[in-house]
């Protein structure tokens, strides 16, 4: 049985692709990372635990019949993306001015809540298999969505869009503060994971190959390895 992707979901896939710095086996990264900004770093340590914990809810998840919607074979990819997009988002936060409040990142976990139940599945199996979400990292989804909510709400002046060409209207804006984010962040990768790619702003293989599963480690050739912002 496979979770149906709800609109928020769909939406969130369409903000993430709507276009840091790639890695480079010639650059500079620090030991035992998987991934560095300009001031912080996700070690190899972090991302192995995350992936672990993905892998755990997939067997949970399967055990339920819940089928996974993205590549089980790019867990590490998937889970560093996400890494990384919470410090992306995080930054736009504070290039925009955005506070978002516990009770503000709580209700978008409410939402999702909902939208498992109405798939007959918990929070956890719900984003793991919908969005290859770690468990673990619940908190830090509920303050992206809050993000990209206050983000939409502002880019939009408070209408949400009507047609069509409005949404892609939005969501080219979205990918424009996604990729001055990314820039600003450094974000560098450490070539045993991939690199970041700016098309997609997903972590793939430096030459990724297509997939049967469209996911947020999926990127169309060629990768985009320098801001085009």
């Amino acid at each position: 049985m496979s979770i149906v992707m709800s609109r928020r979901w769909v939406k969130m896939a369409v903000a993430v692709a709507a276009a840091g710095l790639a890695a480079s086996a010639c650059g500079t990264l620090q030991m035992g990372a998987a991934a560095t900004t300009n001031n912080s770093r996700i070690s190899s340590a972090t991302l192995t635990a995350q992936v672990a914990n993905l892998n755990s809810a997939y067997q949970a998840d399967a055990a339920k019949g819940f089928k996974p919607q993205r590549p089980a074979a790019q867990a590490a990819q998937q889970v560093l993306t996400w890494l990384l997009l919470f410090k992306v988002y995080d930054q736009i936060a504070s290039k925009q001015g955005i506070y978002v409040t516990q009770q503000q990142a709580q209700q978008q976990l409410a939402s999702l809540s909902s939208q498992a139940a109405a798939s007959k599945a918990t929070l956890a199996e719900y984003v793991s298999a919908a969005g290859a979400v770690p468990p673990d990292l619940v908190p830090q989804l509920g303050r992206y969505f809050a993000i990209l909510s206050r983000l939409e709400g502002r880019l939009d002046g408070g209408k949400a869009p009507t047609t069509s060409a409005e949404q892609s209207a939005l969501q080219a804006k979205i990918g424009k503060e996604q990729c001055y984010a990314s820039r600003d962040l450094g974000i560098t990768v450490n070539p045993q994971y991939g690199v970041w790619d700016y098309r997609s702003y997903t972590v793939v293989a430096a030459q990724p190959t297509l997939a049967t599963n469209a996911g947020p480690s999926v990127s169309p050739s060629p990768v985009v390895t320098k801001a085009p912002c």
